[in-house]
């Protein structure tokens, strides 16, 4: 999904077909940047990538003449639309329906208020805040409360055929998909000694959080038990490591700083993480000075989503 970044950009990830009518659609970071007049494309969010890393697209907002859904003009692309721009069309595609449906919105928005050159810029926090219309609901996975975004009726009349966040083909490959897990997907963490940050591919299940090199790799990186972990929540340190979307996680050994590609994927990930270890440890641990870290957890989560 958009968010918001600390530099008041909407940004996110998107499939975009760089070789117009090629079919081939590459994943790649965007960042609308209403101030700069620009919409420009990354090989991942340039926090995770070296100083100076070049863009590999860009697109002027002034260009853009509009925006739409372009399921009938790529009907094999799901979630698919179109900018328009001058003689170029540039097709992108979304993670799933609200997702392209907010895509659409807030570049159409920012499109209207550079034409207009007017002296007021929209908050764009306030943008995406009047377009979400969000529940939730609570599902029972593997002993585990998970809390999952679902679509409001009426906004396309059915769910079938949506993606889940972070969970699009290529994030499932065959080789884990036979492996039983509450929630998997790609983020992106720091080393322990060299203090880069790389993208692994991370897999919770009833007994551990572990992270693979990639989705095609059987053999972890790394295993680190439930049983260990202290604490998970949303990074206090941010101000300090300048990263959206960061979460750490507490062991006696070290103290994993990872960070998801999205406000909703940080707390999906807190969520699915806390309810794991809950369900692992039982009530008889309630006074256990780790609950007490995973119910200001599930506050924190749940002032966030009220």
């Amino acid at each position: 999904m958009p968010y918001v970044d600390r530099q008041n950009r909407i940004c996110g990830f998107l499939d975009v077909e760089e070789d117009e009518n090629s079919g081939r659609f590459l994943r790649r970071y965007f960042i609308l940047d209403s101030q700069q007049g620009s919409l420009q494309w990354y090989m991942d969010n340039p926090q995770n990538l070296p100083a100076g890393a070049e863009k590999v697209g860009c697109l002027k907002l002034t260009y853009i003449s509009k925006v739409s859904d372009a399921t009938k003009l790529r009907p094999k692309a799901e979630f698919c639309f179109v900018v328009n721009a001058g003689m170029r069309k540039l097709y992108l595609q979304a993670n799933d329906q609200q997702d392209l449906v907010e895509w659409i919105n807030v570049l159409n928005n920012a499109t209207k208020i550079t034409v207009r050159h007017s002296s007021h810029v929209e908050n764009p926090q306030e943008v995406l805040g009047a377009m979400k219309q969000v529940s939730y609901k609570t599902e029972i996975v593997g002993g585990v409360p998970i809390i999952t975004a679902t679509q409001e009726q009426g906004d396309s009349g059915s769910d079938q055929g949506r993606r889940a966040p972070n969970q699009l083909p290529f994030f499932l490959s065959r080789t884990v998909q036979d492996q039983p897990f509450i929630k998997a997907g790609y983020c992106v963490k720091q080393g322990a000694v060299m203090k880069n940050w790389k993208r692994r591919y991370f897999m919770l299940d009833e007994k551990a959080v572990r992270y693979f090199k990639s989705d095609l790799d059987r053999e972890a990186l790394r295993v680190v038990p439930l049983k260990e972990i202290h604490k998970i929540q949303e990074c206090k340190h941010s101000d300090l490591i300048l990263r959206d979307n960061l979460f750490e996680l507490v062991t006696s050994s070290r103290t994993f700083y990872i960070q998801a590609d999205s406000p909703e994927e940080m707390h999906s990930w807190i969520k699915a993480i806390s309810g794991a270890i809950v369900a692992q440890r039982g009530p008889g641990r309630s006074a256990n000075t780790v609950h007490v870290h995973l119910q200001m957890s599930y506050l924190t989560l749940y002032l966030h989503v009220v």
